[in-house]
């Protein structure tokens, strides 16, 4: 237990997100699920507010609380592989990197995100999409069991076979039904991905994104192709004209055969002047870690997404209209390429309900001063607010 004042306090209260300042009354570290169920009790007993904090990867800032009672899973870490039953066993505490770890080297891999200090939790809960996601289907399509504390302080098992209607609600309704103590995730045979950068300048964008979901519409589920528009980092690879200006990279990851990839990706190489070129065979696991200095901790965010089905080209305009002039430099504008075994689960298996959706825009909102709070957050809701009229109207 962490009161304030006391050492460690500050280290528990804090998140990915350097906007969120909260402070809890109590954090507490449990080490099992009784601790865990010991802490429901206290919390209902005494009216307090609960946060959990799993990973610590928090955007919303869900994982801290003012004045109540926060759950911190940092000490709940365990990565366990069953290679007999092709699964593994994961505490809620742990990061998408332990996971890795754990399978890597057994040639295996859980699908999951794509910064490799993403909670397992928060990402799995949500629904949780990633490079493999077309071939494999989203996190919680590959999830097939929990342990999870309930509001009452009861540890309950959930699966397809037992209490199999919490278990369709904590795929995609993320944290509002208990506290998962346990995850079991189904894995699957891979070592290693074709994967890189192919990086065009922004005068371009407009042209190259048109094309690229020409392509990208019809790539077979090995083929994931996504966009990022950033700033040029001064990399060598990259022509030194354009370092510091704004950049767009297509990032094709085939998770096949290494001889078919290269044919599939080749289209992606042709879509306007190509400035650089990092197409290269990858082990999947240092893949997973490739992006994670572009998203650090300790950074202001401010994050929305829009799900996009069939898009006109006015959307494909309106998303790269907005990425090529954000407010700071740091500011990245991702678009998730979905579709393939993601769509193919029906839209009421889960709790998660977009299963239409070809692609995912992700807005992730960066800055460094408390000054820029305003014109940062002003930004990303003008984005998003312009993003929405040219989604088709999505079913009731």
């Amino acid at each position: 237990m962490i009161q304030p004042g006391d050492d460690g306090y500050d280290e528990a209260r804090t998140v990915y997100n350097a906007m969120i300042d909260r402070r809890p009354a109590v954090v507490v570290r449990p080490t099992g699920a009784a601790d865990v169920m010991a802490a429901v009790d206290f919390a209902r007993e005494h009216d307090l507010v609960i946060a959990v904090k799993g990973g610590g990867h928090n955007v919303a800032g869900n994982a801290v609380c003012d004045g109540g009672l926060q759950i911190d899973l940092c000490n709940m870490t365990s990565v366990r592989v069953d290679t007999e039953a092709r699964t593994v066993h994961v505490g809620p505490g742990a990061r998408l990197g332990d996971v890795d770890h754990e399978t890597a080297p057994l040639g295996l891999v859980a699908p999951a995100g794509v910064v490799s200090i993403t909670g397992v939790a928060g990402l799995a809960l949500g629904g949780g999409f990633g490079y493999l996601c077309r071939k494999h289907g989203l996190t919680i399509d590959n999830l097939r069991s929990i342990d999870l504390v309930t509001a009452q302080g009861e540890l309950v098992h959930a699966s397809a076979e037992r209490n199999p209607d919490l278990f369709w609600g904590v795929r995609g309704g993320s944290g509002n039904f208990g506290i998962v103590t346990n995850f079991e995730f189904a894995l699957h045979e891979l070592e290693g991905v074709l994967a890189g950068l192919l990086i065009y300048p922004a005068a371009e964008a407009h042209s190259v994104v048109r094309s690229w979901w020409e392509h990208a519409a019809n790539a077979p589920d090995e083929l994931s192709v996504w966009l990022n528009f950033s700033t040029a980092a001064p990399e060598p690879f990259i022509p030194e004209v354009y370092h510091g200006k704004r950049i767009l990279s297509v990032i094709p990851i085939f998770s096949g055969a290494v001889e078919d990839g290269w044919e599939a990706i080749a289209p992606f190489k042709k879509l306007g002047t190509l400035l650089a070129d990092t197409v290269e065979p990858w082990r999947f696991v240092e893949w997973q870690q490739a992006f994670d200095a572009s998203y650090p901790a300790g950074e202001r965010y401010f994050w929305k997404s829009h799900n996009f089905k069939s898009p006109s080209a006015e959307a494909l305009d309106c998303i790269t209209d907005h990425a090529i002039s954000p407010p700071t430099p740091e500011t990245r504008v991702s678009v998730t390429h979905l579709g393939g075994a993601v769509n193919r689960v029906p839209s009421d298996a889960t709790a998660y309900p977009h299963r239409d959706a070809d692609f995912l825009v992700n807005i992730t909102t960066r800055w460094q001063s408390p000054n820029q709070d305003d014109a940062c957050i002003g930004w990303t809701r003008e984005y998003f607010e312009a993003l929405a009229p040219t989604r088709p109207v999505e079913p009731t």
